[in-house]
């Protein structure tokens, strides 16, 4: 990829944006980059871009727009990469192809999964780093300016993590491994691109970009926020407790959660949930950050809920997203996600919509008419589940119980974890995979991961989690409603080369300090 190309094509899309009550996202091509950089309001004109950037279709790819919308599309990706979501037909084709791991050899074209998340995450950065180079030369309130900066930080910070999960191995046991290229400065038609670096080299620049956006974005310092797709102080400390659990820093995972937690969100209610909560209101209590959605600016095939709200005559009404048999047993019945997010098995399965074993309900559209639902990106239980994860990872096994236990209390009355061994070690079982042990959770530490595995289903990009944990995974196990079942892929390798996404070539093709050879992401041999 050309990197001078980024920052242009974000302008002409969303240049001319205001920032208001709604995020009012009108696209002119008439503001001009000296214009946008003259004062802080104008500067919000490029922050909101970025905002609008992370859920549109019809620019990340030049074909393909129907699986390419955004950061959504992406977790969708990385849930389909595992073995807890299940897609039940190929439908129209969308997901399809990662669900069956065949989308690697996409990197020779600019329409696919290879290019459309360098292409995206980059794209980002690009519009960072210009409105990051214009704090010494911006106008306005002292607090707009360092919402405006701590954000731009926060959001690179965001985008390299993005990229350094997908396109490299976890980070512990790999940080002498190739990286991604970094970029921290305006990009023009005569920049030089970067060479891929270290592991390391990338999660310094996320922590360091972290840290600035932290001090920047401190109450006693940042103007409040005023729109729920903005990242403020606890949004930012939740990006730094997921790159603490990922660098398995559970002091700072422990901590940076915490604070997170503090800015006034609180967990979904059990009552939430028998209500029907459809996980598409990022008003809603428990919501840190979410995207809140304008209807002009989506369809509904080009979205999050076109594709798993089967209900509509959208996508996912042929190409069903369910949950695995297994993980849905693990649930008592007692527990309401179970009975509220799925549907159990069935006596007969239809061919079309919803009436099909194990079909999920968690995502729905909020109005199916005008295909509209937010997009939730991190919720108060997601910090709940990595401060217990923290806390058995530091052998603090009564105060993970309780922090689990307050979750749980919200799931299921029923709730008991008093024949729980206090072991920060996970259970592995050679018949089905280490990611299904016999009879469920042995030890603390695998009810807080399976427990994550249900509340954060479709959320968080269970991919992630099976790489950082260095489990692997099978689809194979007894009962296996899954469609793909990769019989051929040695899914169970920790560190499985095809967990690794290609680099596109359009990037050796712009890059000189990147060789396609040297530098490409190796290929499983099965």
């Amino acid at each position: 990829m050309k990197i001078d190309k980024i920052l242009i094509l974000l302008f002409l899309v969303v240049a001319g944006f205001a920032c208001q009550d709604e995020l009012d996202t009108n696209p002119t091509d008439s503001t001009s980059g000296d214009v946008l950089f003259s004062d802080v309001q104008k500067a919000n004109v490029a922050l909101n871009g970025i905002y609008r950037a992370m859920y549109v279709a019809d620019e990340w790819s030049v074909n393909w727009a129907d699986e390419e919308f955004g950061v959504t599309a992406f977790l969708l990706t990385y849930d389909l990469m595992g073995d807890d979501m299940v897609q039940n037909e190929g439908g129209s084709g969308w997901f399809w192809f990662d669900y069956m791991y065949n989308v690697k050899s996409d990197y020779t074209h600019k329409s696919g999964r290879p290019y459309s998340v360098w292409f995206f995450y980059y794209t980002v950065i690009s519009n960072a780093n210009s409105i990051i180079a214009s704090q010494d030369v911006l106008t306005g309130a002292p607090s707009e300016i360092s919402s405006l900066i701590g954000q731009a930080y926060a959001l690179r910070a965001y985008a390299y993590f993005s990229l350094i999960r997908f396109y490299q191995q976890t980070y512990v046991g790999n940080e002498n491994a190739p990286g991604v290229p970094i970029y921290t400065e305006p990009t023009t038609n005569a920049s030089e691109g970067s060479p891929r670096g270290t592991v390391a080299d990338v999660y310094t620049q996320i922590d360091a970009d972290l840290q600035q956006a932290l001090t920047l974005l401190d109450p006693d310092v940042a103007a409040p926020r005023i729109h729920p797709s903005h990242i403020d102080y606890y949004v930012a400390n939740g990006l730094k407790a997921q790159v603490a659990l990922e660098k398995q820093d559970w002091p700072t995972a422990e901590s940076a959660a915490t604070m997170a937690m503090s800015g006034g969100t609180t967990m979904l209610s059990r009552e939430n949930l028998a209500n029907g909560f459809g996980f598409n209101d990022a008003n809603a209590g428990a919501v840190l950050w979410g995207l809140q959605i304008i209807a002009e600016q989506i369809s509904d095939t080009e979205s999050l809920f076109g594709h798993m709200d089967a209900s509509t005559s959208s996508y996912a009404e042929n190409a069903r997203k369910c949950v695995s048999s297994w993980l849905y047993d693990q649930m008592a019945d007692s527990d309401v996600r179970k009975q509220m997010w799925w549907n159990g098995p069935l006596e007969v399965d239809e061919p079309l919509g919803t009436q099909l074993s194990y079909n999920q309900f968690k995502f729905r559209f909020s109005d199916p008419t005008n295909a509209l639902g937010d997009y939730i990106l991190m919720r108060h239980e997601e910090m709940m589940l990595i401060k217990a994860e923290a806390l058995c990872m530091q052998n603090r096994f009564g105060e993970a119980r309780t922090i689990l236990t307050e979750l749980m209390e919200e799931r299921d009355p029923n709730y008991d974890i008093s024949g729980l061994t206090d072991a920060s070690t996970l259970t592995v079982n050679d018949a089905n995979g280490p990611t299904t042990p016999l009879g469920g959770s042995s030890t603390l530490l695998d009810e807080i991961i399976l427990q994550r595995r249900i509340e954060l289903w479709g959320e968080v990009g269970r991919i992630h989690d099976i790489k950082r944990l260095k489990t692997g995974f099978s689809r194979d196990f007894e009962g296996s409603n899954h469609t793909q079942k990769l019989l051929s892929r040695n899914t169970l390798d920790p560190e499985y080369p095809d967990f690794v996404m290609s680099i596109p070539q359009s990037e050796f093709d712009g890059n000189k300090n990147m060789d396609e050879v040297s530098d490409q992401n190796p290929w499983a041999d099965n």
